[in-house]
């Protein structure tokens, strides 16, 4: 009797190491998918006034539209500094649409399109912004997995025991999943 209890117990205590050192895992792999988007962030906001310097130089009477880059910019740069991915989520949206209406006026700058430093220039915001899509769907898959193991029986008990939490996940402005209309950015 007294060995049944004991091997029961030192089931019960390996079966419970196993789950913490899951939950550990899991909560790491959400760390290091936001630290990916975070190395993108951090290079996109450092092309933007490289981008935003060169198209003045072009669009002297297009002020507005860079004011919105460099506000959606700086907002962000907040949201990334304070890790709070609700806030990120909006800001990107701004950010995309402000960088969507720049690259359309852009067409009306035939001087700016041809200049090999703005050329340059979007061609890499826009392979960040790809890279960012593809690391926002894993850092939304990590969340996903872990959020799903702390809700879920048995793991529930170990997290609560252990203060796991859940994540929130990086979405955008629904705004940003319509199409975008090319003719009101012209207009605008």
């Amino acid at each position: 009797m007294n060995i049944i209890f004991w091997l029961v117990l030192l089931v019960a205590v390996v079966y419970i190491i196993m789950l913490y050192n899951g939950l550990v895992s899991l909560k790491n792999n959400v760390s290091k998918a936001w630290a990916n988007i975070d190395v993108l962030l951090k290079q996109r906001h450092d092309e933007l006034p490289k981008l935003v310097d060169t198209c003045k130089q072009y669009m002297k009477y297009e002020q507005e539209t860079l004011d919105k880059v460099i506000k959606a910019r700086s907002q962000v740069s907040s949201a990334r500094e304070s890790q709070d991915v609700r806030a990120l989520g909006a800001a990107e949206g701004a950010l995309r649409s402000g960088l969507g209406s720049l690259f359309a006026l852009a067409e009306s700058y035939p001087d700016l399109k041809a200049n090999e430093q703005f050329v340059q220039l979007q061609s890499r915001i826009s392979s960040l912004e790809n890279a960012l899509a593809d690391r926002r769907e894993f850092y939304n898959e990590s969340v996903n997995v872990n959020n799903v193991r702390v809700e879920q029986f048995p793991d529930l008990v170990v997290a609560r025991m252990f203060n796991f939490k859940t994540f929130d996940l990086l979405s955008f402005d629904a705004s940003e999943l319509t199409d975008v209309d090319i003719g009101q950015r012209f207009s605008s």
